[in-house]
């Protein structure tokens, strides 16, 4: 049962994230890229203010998978940077933490290019 609860809380974030995501794009004349600029922002704001551990103690991968994840591991990682390495951890830190999602991205888009089959849009 606890785990069936997890699953569902995890759902029931992300898929409110996707909600506002779809409703940004249906009622403003936002452009998918000023959405995820914003979800990003969003998730390193929330962060810096120390309400993103909420939202991850809450709904786990529902905060951790989506854009807004990916601006709280940013954030998370510029902070433990800058403690370590000071002024030069503002600009290395969040790539750092980002590292194995990025080259995770690069690589499954890489094979999803090499393996898909894409036709003429007409």
């Amino acid at each position: 049962m606890t785990l069936l609860w997890e699953y569902a809380r995890a759902f029931a974030l992300g898929g409110l994230l996707c909600v506002i995501g779809q409703i940004l794009i249906d009622k403003t004349n936002w452009t998918p890229g000023r959405i995820l600029v914003t979800y990003v922002t969003v998730g390193v704001l929330l962060s810096a203010l120390g309400l993103y551990d909420y939202l991850v103690d809450f709904g786990g991968a529902g905060a951790t998978v989506p854009l807004t994840g990916f601006g709280h591991t940013l954030a998370q990682g510029a902070r433990r940077e800058v403690q370590e390495r000071g002024f030069l951890g503002i600009f290395t830190g969040g790539v750092t933490a980002a590292a194995a999602g990025i080259t995770a991205s690069v690589v499954f888009g890489y094979l999803a290019a090499l393996f898909a089959k894409p036709k003429d849009k007409r």
